[in-house]
């Protein structure tokens, strides 16, 4: 699946939330969204957990 359909399917997402439940289901959506998008990364392999903890001068070196 191409990153564009996944990103139109978030946004019909967050729009359905939006309209249907309000703006407190909007963002609702989307930090559970953000959660399972950092879920999903680490669970591929492409982001290491001492990603989310370092200060970003460190990822410089």
């Amino acid at each position: 699946m191409s990153m564009a359909v996944v990103g139109m399917i978030a946004g019909m997402a967050l729009g359905f939330a939006g309209y249907f439940g309000g703006f407190g289901a909007f963002l609702l959506v989307a930090a559970l969204g953000a959660v399972g998008f950092v879920v999903g990364r680490f669970l591929e392999g492409d982001m290491d957990l001492g990603d989310l903890f370092r200060g970003r001068d460190d990822r410089r070196r």
